[in-house]
Formats: structure tokens, sequence, C-alpha cells
């Protein structure tokens, strides 16, 4: 699936297979997730992408090549990875921190990603993890991005406890895993989100109250502190915008905890933050970048317990051909639960 320009067609198309870094290797894509961020990269929000493009970033498959420096894996080796590769060699990566790796690589961003039978994928030793095979494509497809970045956001940089209140800002695929993890670890969460199928979906996975974003922002905010007792403890704008991005600052209680997981491309101008609140009531702000390869044993282990449950966000397994029109359409007609791709069906 690539794309010329900007914002112009999206197109499936035969191109030479890839080849493998030298510290790399080249997986056949049996599953890879449908994400806004991919709409981000494909509208030109991102530096550093060149066209013509394959986006995609989030993917489970079968190792098919492998570059002559690799040493830990091998073909037909099923293995999915963070969409933040870091290079493996840095202080940052060394101390199994590769999500902020100053030379870090993205597939569907810095190179061709896994909107394709194959994706090729640097420094594998350091970025591939081992899927079990108790854990499904279903569940896996989405641990390179949306799912380990909710977890990695809750456990590690908000260190949401059980009883806490954790508002939930958008019920896409990111949001709806925050709200599943959220849950499973005993936190009480409330969902936000303008669709009903969404917020229907989020209750499904555990969320105790949910609460319909009419624009107002503040009409957000004082439902969730009139069902809270005074606002959250965490919020978490999964989303990605100004007025989200409000929404949950102004949910949370004083000296509240606010995690910004979506992105806020500087479009037009960098987006307002309501500092006064977070001066005030002395809230911190988090932001959080997906999740290294050191971290997914303890996710992976929840998964398999039965803990975790990320297949119960998939909605639909879609085509290569049919995953392009839905990508163009995912700002203003946004699906509820997760779509896969499954780049086998054209």
């Amino acid at each position: 699936m690539l794309f010329d320009e900007f914002g112009g067609p999206l197109e499936i198309r035969s191109v030479p297979d890839p080849r493998p870094p030298a510290d790399g290797v080249v997986v056949a894509v049996h599953a890879t997730g449908l994400c806004r961020s991919d709409w981000h990269g494909w509208a030109g929000h991102d530096d550093g992408i060149a066209v013509p493009h394959v986006p995609g970033h989030e993917l489970v498959g079968v190792v098919a090549a492998v570059g002559a420096d690799v040493t830990r894996w091998a073909v037909g080796d099923r293995v999915t990875t963070p969409f933040v590769c870091g290079c493996g060699g840095c202080e940052w990566c060394v101390a199994g921190e590769a999500q902020v790796c100053p030379d870090q690589t993205q597939p569907g961003f810095t190179h061709w990603g896994s909107f394709a039978e194959f994706v090729s994928l640097h420094a594998a030793d350091a970025n591939l993890v081992a899927v079990p095979a108790t854990v499904d494509d279903a569940a896996a497809a989405g641990l390179g991005c949306r799912f380990a970045t909710a977890y990695r956001a809750l456990t590690d940089r908000a260190r949401i406890r059980p009883g806490e209140w954790l508002t939930v800002v958008g019920a896409g695929g990111v949001g709806l895993s925050a709200v599943q993890i959220g849950a499973a670890l005993g936190a009480r969460v409330i969902a936000v989100d303008r669709e009903p199928a969404a917020l229907a979906l989020a209750g499904r996975l555990g969320a105790e109250h949910t609460v319909t974003a009419d624009g107002s922002g503040r009409d957000v905010a004082d439902q969730v502190h009139e069902l809270t007792g005074g606002g959250s403890h965490v919020a978490v704008d999964a989303v990605g915008a100004p007025a989200t991005c409000a929404e949950a600052i102004h949910s949370l209680r004083r000296q509240g905890r606010h995690l910004q997981v979506g992105l806020l491309p500087n479009v037009a101008g960098h987006p307002r933050v309501p500092m006064d609140r977070v001066i005030a009531w002395e809230l911190d702000i988090l932001g959080s970048h997906g999740m290294a390869s050191a971290d997914y044993p303890g996710m992976l282990a929840l998964i398999e317990a039965g803990v975790l449950r990320p297949q119960e966000l998939v909605e639909r397994i879609v085509g290569l051909s049919e995953g392009a029109g839905l990508l163009a359409t995912l700002a203003d007609a946004p699906l509820s639960g997760v779509t896969l791709i499954d780049p086998r069906r054209m």
C-alpha cells in the first residue's frame, strides 16, 4: 500500500521484496494494525517521511530473511516489534529505554512499513520480541504500538494504583487499550468519546462509567468531577487534539497526573495547553512514547494468563485494498474498535 504524495491516493502495487539490513530481518507480515498514527503520516504531519511511502507500524509475522550480523533470530521465528526500534548500542538502549533512542527507526515512518506482505526491521537482536504460541495474531498485532503504549503509560509513567480514578479521553485503539489495562490493574475507569459504539465497547472492556463528548470540553470535565467526587487521579488524552488534551487536564483532581499519548502534531502552530490549571493544581504532565522490547515480558505474561485480552479490541480484519480505503477516512470517520489488515488478502 503506497502513496506518492501526502494526502494523495493510496494504491496497491507490486514492488521488489525488501532485503534485510545487516543487523536486521525481513518479516512476512501476518497482521498489522490500522492506526491513527498512520493517518498522520499519510497526511504529512510527520517529519522525515519520504515519498513514495508504505505506512504501517504495528505488526506480527514470521521472520523470512536474516541479516548477516543477526545472532538471536532465525527464519521461521514468530515475532513482533515495538514501533520504536532502538539502535541497540546507545546509553538509552543499554538502559532498556529504547523508546527514546536518539537514533531510532520506525517502520512506516523512517522507512517503509508493514502495510505490505514483507517489512524490513533494523537492529533485530535489540528490538524483536518472540510471540508465544498461545498469543494469536489478533492479540499480538497491536502490541507494537497501541496496547504496549497504553500498558507502559499506565504502569511505568503514571504508576496507576488500584482504586484510583482513571479518565481516558478517546475510545480508539490506544484509548480502549488503556480502558482494559486500567480496569485489569484495579483502577476505576471513565471512558470519554463522541461515538456511542466506541463507548459501548469501552463498557464491555471494563469502563465503570462512560461520558459522551459534545465538544464543550468543560462539560466533560464537570461530569468527571461529579462522578469521581473531585476529579480523576490519572487522565489520558488518547486522541491528540487541543480540545481532548484540555478535557483530560481539566478532568484531573488537584495533584493529578496527565498522560499525553495521542499525537499533538504542530500542524497550525503549537497546540494550546491549559498550563494555568497545571500550575495552580500542581498537575504532573507525562509523555509516553511506546514501550521498549525489554519491557514486553511482563505484559506478555499477563496476556498469556488472560488478565489482559488485546484480542477483544479487534472489531474487523480486512485486506490491503479495503485498508487503503479506510486509512484515508480515519480523521473524519473513526472506527469503533481496532481494525487489522492481513496483507495476504489483497
